[in-house]
């Protein structure tokens, strides 16, 4: 019966959000639907479980969650974002469209830009470079994806991406983990992709199609409530808030619109490989700092200093750009705060499942599939990251309930915590990108297409190519061991 209860709750909390619900309402709701059917104290779980799982979720990623809103707003409205957008479309121009497309999602979304604010700077970009070259239209959101949410979402080593922060406290890794498993995962995704849009686009032009249709423009659809909804429970940024603030109608030098990119990357590096290890940070044993360690927060603080340095740098280079900065600034600290409860709200739904007794069933289940337990942990990811259409929330669910399963597994098999990083944002990002994804499904809606005319392509580049990357992972991790 309790089983019965988890599934019914999980299916409430799909479909109720597919349909444009608050996940802030649904996911307490399900959760005491699922405790009440088990038999549970109501209240306890709602207050207890629920609220102490979520509260902890806010108190480890909300100033990640914060500073990636914040430097993505400011790199929108600075004209950033839309610097380096003209420089690849210069650059390549309309005979290589859709390699200057993804380059371009890639350098911005790999330099810490949010998703969101990549979609709506690059829709505009892809329109004009996909109609100059006669490509079809359909092709612009498996384009985008391929360089926004694949290999610079979860598999190139230090992306400052809230996935791969996730797995830090978990495991005692930096976003550095497993560094080359990651660029071997990032090369079969971005060569994968590459391949099956140049097919798709070599067979569209062979039967004589053309761009087609109108284009749509992509702020109209920023504050729509439902794609708002969706959205903000599968990435960091409240589309809502994109349209605050003032865009800069100054240039923006290449050198200066690069620049912060470059110094979330080397500041990031920088802290987790060299400032951090040789502090002491011994008194973080401490009870009064919550009795933790640098290994459970080094990540954390590596990728949060990244982002503030890079913000400091970017007001810096462009406060003559920035005529409106507070409010810049505003609107990027409120496009932080829905993300973040929504998917904080999804683990503390996932706590409560995982204390109801029935949960011991599937858990069990999990940690007995085959292949050993890098399979399993990518199988475990992968369902949940598909149910909750959500990689961030689907990968906490995961790691709250087993985490520490895996970590004790993994000493007893000599297997490195890096490579259990690995695998486990990896695998995040290969189902999340169902059809009910609000990151698929925003980015359909800022194309101006639907998922007839488009899925498909998303699916390839965005799920058969990460399927392809997890699998080289896990059988490169198992032979060789992490490196």
């Amino acid at each position: 019966m309790g089983l019965l209860g988890i599934l019914l709750a999980l299916g409430l909390l799909i479909w109720l959000a597919y349909r444009g619900w608050s996940v802030l309402l649904l996911a307490p709701a399900a959760a005491l639907i699922a405790a009440a059917i088990s038999r549970e104290p109501l209240l306890a779980h709602w207050t207890q479980t629920f609220m102490n799982s979520a509260a902890q979720f806010i108190a480890q990623f909300f100033p990640l969650f914060l500073l990636g809103a914040l430097f993505g707003k400011l790199m929108d409205d600075s004209g950033s974002v839309d610097a380096i957008a003209r420089f690849m479309t210069e650059k390549l121009g309309p005979r290589r469209a859709i390699l200057a497309v993804v380059l371009a999602g890639a350098m911005v979304t790999y330099g810490g830009v949010s998703l969101f604010v990549a979609f709506f700077v690059l829709v505009p970009m892809a329109q004009a470079l996909f109609r100059a070259a006669e490509i079809p239209r359909r092709l612009m959101p498996a384009a985008i994806a391929l360089g926004t949410s694949t290999f610079t979402m979860t598999a190139f080593p230090g992306t400052p991406a809230i996935q791969n922060a996730i797995p830090m406290p978990f495991f005692g890794t930096t976003p550095f983990a497993a560094p080359g498993l990651g660029i071997i995962a990032s090369i079969i995704m971005f060569g994968f992709g590459l391949w099956w849009l140049d097919r798709v686009e070599a067979a569209a032009r062979k039967a004589g199609e053309g761009y087609g249709g109108a284009d749509v423009a992509p702020g109209s659809i920023a504050d729509n409530e439902i794609i708002r909804e969706r959205a903000t429970t599968a990435r960091e940024f409240d589309p809502a808030e994109l349209g605050r603030g003032r865009h800069s109608d100054a240039a923006v030098p290449i050198a200066v619109a690069m620049l912060p990119l470059v110094v979330v990357v080397a500041m990031n590096l920088t802290m987790s490989l060299v400032i951090l290890p040789r502090l002491d940070f011994s008194f973080l044993t401490e009870e009064r700092w919550g009795g933790t360690s640098l290994s459970a927060v080094a990540g954390v603080w590596s990728v949060a200093v990244a982002l503030a340095t890079a913000i400091l740098v970017l007001i810096v280079l462009n406060w003559q750009r920035l005529p409106t900065l507070r409010a810049s600034m505003d609107a990027g600290a409120n496009a932080s705060v829905l993300p973040a409860f929504s998917v904080a709200s999804l683990v503390g739904f996932g706590a409560v499942v995982a204390m109801l007794p029935a949960f011991a069933v599937v858990r069990d289940w999990v940690l007995s599939i085959g292949g050993g337990p890098l399979v399993s942990l990518a199988v475990a990811t992968n369902i949940l990251a598909a149910l909750t259409g959500s990689a961030s929330g689907g990968m906490t669910i995961a790691l709250d309930a087993l985490g520490s399963t895996y970590m004790r597994i993994a000493a007893e098999q000599g297997i490195d915590p890096g490579l259990m990083h690995r695998v486990a944002v990896i695998g995040s990002g290969t189902l999340d990108s169902l059809p009910h994804n609000g990151a698929v499904v925003t980015l359909l809606a800022v194309c101006g297409s639907t998922h007839r005319e488009s899925y498909l392509d998303i699916v390839m580049v965005g799920i058969v190519g990460a399927l392809f990357a997890l699998v080289a992972v896990i059988i490169l991790g198992s032979t060789f061991g992490s490196f």
